[in-house]
């Protein structure tokens, strides 16, 4: 976590100096910050990855659904990743229309789930 709150913290000085003078460099160095932190958090993904297939095999969860739980989170980490860019660029009108189409593809991802719940819900009302 040091080592990424530096990198993180000296991206920023360096992009703070750089919005001043050539504020299109900051950008990319604002970017390129991003996809290092993402580089150095693929390392514990790959932990909660195989942490929730080994809850899957002592519980016996469905991959279908370990699946889906894997595509939210993907989901998640790439919207909050591009509308973070989009705000610090100041488009935030951008960042919320991603963070809209996020939340609308976590639900579209989610529908079998929902559906087997509630097929589920339906079963123990006898209906």
């Amino acid at each position: 976590m040091l080592q990424a709150a530096i990198i993180g913290i000296t991206g920023v000085f360096l992009a703070m100096e750089l919005k001043e003078t050539k504020p299109e460099y900051a950008a990319v160095l604002s970017v390129a910050t991003g996809v290092l932190l993402l580089m150095l958090a693929q390392e514990k993904l790959e932990a909660v990855v195989e942490s929730i297939r080994l809850i899957q095999n002592s519980i016996s969860i469905q991959a279908s659904y370990i699946r889906v739980l894997l595509k939210i989170i993907g989901i998640t980490c790439i919207s909050e990743f591009a509308g973070d860019i989009c705000r610090d660029a100041g488009y935030s009108a951008v960042a919320g229309q991603i963070g809209i189409f996020a939340r609308l593809s976590i639900l579209a991802v989610s529908m079998p789930i929902v559906t087997a719940l509630l097929d589920t819900v339906q079963g123990f009302l006898g209906g």
